[in-house]
């Protein structure tokens, strides 16, 4: 239970906004491309990328970099291929058929009058072909005929089909409520497991149908039945109402009061998944241990009593080496990531404290994997103060034509803060360098103490400048 609470409370608001856009991206990719060819290919390159992840991660080297290349030339047929669906995607009147509603064939699509007209057909022995489309583009899969336009009805079906007709033998295109083209040659069908007494408007049915997501239904003229190519399925129909039915189902109109909400239900079943598939990808990646960085940290030290000084330590930064997804990595910033230890129970003496989770802050997401060293020894003292005389560090040579008679400090002596045990066996406290080479004349000049070890201070109230007061005299000869 500890490790689910720490897992939910890692997670960051980013990560919450990055799976909720992109669940609802490959949701909205599964309403606008269900039932098409576009998606059954998606789906395709899908598997193909969970199972390039599964050979990486039991580094299978030839395998993974394989899929990877399949992968990626799947994505490239997508686009080649299916050009015309992604442009009409693209094509959309409003940023609202994008981003939201369902697409669905014009809800004015005469059902009832479609299938009465196949059923007539068949009963007088008329053949015939009325393609209804999906959301696949017809043009690369077959010959246009002739534009038409007309409104829907028994009648003109009839007089499409009637055997004097010079386009009886060719389909019509039915959008909505209007037959947009007639005459239109179907691709045939070369399956093998046709039936034998399935003639050339059998195979042509077929044959749109494999490729594209349209609906074909065949009116047969020499069984007087009426058939159904939908995908790889041809199917004969039993009455009317089992066509109306697949028409409904095809043109995406919601079903009769009283009827099961299928399609919410399968919006809602799709939702889910989409959140489940994103949250599995977003795991993944940040949950990915291949990639390893270090990084060289000072360590801080935090509840220090103030009668305590830190008179000697070893070790002023730590190496950590942390794992997590190269994304999150990249985007580390110093002030994230910090190594803090707590002096609050430090003793006089030295102290030993072993770096471990509690003392390092991470961004979340990032691993600690190791860090060096592990363990940091402090000596702490007890803070005292102390007057120290001040001494001028000369340095050089003096010119052989001059001599220095005098020198006059001030001020003598300066009061210094540190821990006892140091400041106990010092009693000289010396400037910074004074280059004497430089020195031509008597002269005044203002220098700073040097603190030594780093840890002394200067006590609040002491000057922390000295001022160098010196007389210069010519040589005798």
């Amino acid at each position: 239970m500890s490790n689910l609470l720490s897992f939910f409370s890692s997670i960051r608001w980013q990560d919450v906004v990055d799976i909720i856009i992109n669940s609802y991206i490959l949701f909205r990719i599964y309403v606008i491309f269900r039932r098409t060819n576009v998606f059954r290919v998606l789906f395709g390159v899908a598997f193909l990328w969970f199972f390039q992840r599964i050979a990486v991660s039991m580094g299978l080297i030839v395998s993974s970099w394989l899929l990877q290349g399949i992968t990626a030339v799947a994505a490239f047929i997508i686009i080649v291929v299916f050009r015309n669906e992604i442009r009409a995607f693209l094509q959309a009147k409003s940023v609202k058929t994008l981003l939201w509603g369902v697409p669905r064939k014009a809800a004015g699509t005469p059902i009832e009058v479609i299938a009465d007209s196949a059923f007539d057909l068949a009963e007088s022995h008329v053949g015939g072909l009325m393609v209804i489309p999906g959301t696949d583009d017809l043009e690369d899969a077959t010959q246009r005929g002739i534009s038409w336009g007309g409104l829907f009805s028994r009648e003109m079906i009839k007089s499409i089909f009637w055997h004097d007709n010079p386009v009886h033998d060719g389909a019509a295109i039915i959008e909505g409520d209007r037959v947009v083209e007639v005459g239109v040659i179907l691709p045939l069908s070369h399956r093998t497991d046709l039936p034998s007494d399935y003639g050339t408007r059998h195979r042509a049915a077929a044959g749109l149908a494999e490729k594209t997501d349209a609906l074909v239904i065949v009116a047969s003229e020499e069984k007087g039945a009426v058939i159904v190519a939908k995908g790889a399925h041809l199917s004969i129909m039993n009455g009317k109402e089992e066509l109306v039915q697949i028409l409904r189902e095809h043109l995406g109109i919601p079903a009769r009061d009283g009827d099961f909400p299928k399609r919410e239900l399968e919006f809602g079943i799709a939702a889910l998944v989409s959140i489940l598939i994103i949250g599995a990808v977003w795991f993944s990646f940040t949950r990915g241990l291949d990639t390893l960085i270090t990084l060289e940290v000072p360590v801080e030290y935090i509840n220090r009593d103030s009668g305590k000084e830190i008179v000697d330590t070893p070790v002023n930064a730590v190496r950590l080496y942390l794992s997590g997804a190269s994304v999150l990595l990249k985007s580390i910033r110093p002030e994230q990531v910090a190594v803090r230890i707590d002096l609050e129970n430090a003793v006089i003496g030295r102290n030993s404290f072993t770096i471990t989770n509690e003392n390092i802050s991470l961004p979340p997401r990032i691993f600690l994997k190791n860090v060096k060293p592990p363990v940091v020894e402090v000596a702490i003292d007890s803070s005292t103060t102390r007057d120290l005389n001040v001494q001028v560090d000369w340095v050089g040579k003096l010119s052989e034509d001059i001599i220095l008679t005098s020198v006059q400090l001030n001020p003598e002596k300066i009061q210094v803060m540190g821990g006892s045990r140091i400041l106990e066996n010092i009693s000289t406290i010396y400037t910074e360098k004074v280059y004497v080479d430089t020195i031509k004349k008597t002269g005044k000049i203002t220098v700073k103490p040097e603190l030594n070890p780093p840890s002394l201070l200067i006590a609040p109230g002491s000057k922390d400048r000295i001022t160098v007061e010196y007389v210069v005299k010519e040589r005798p000869q």
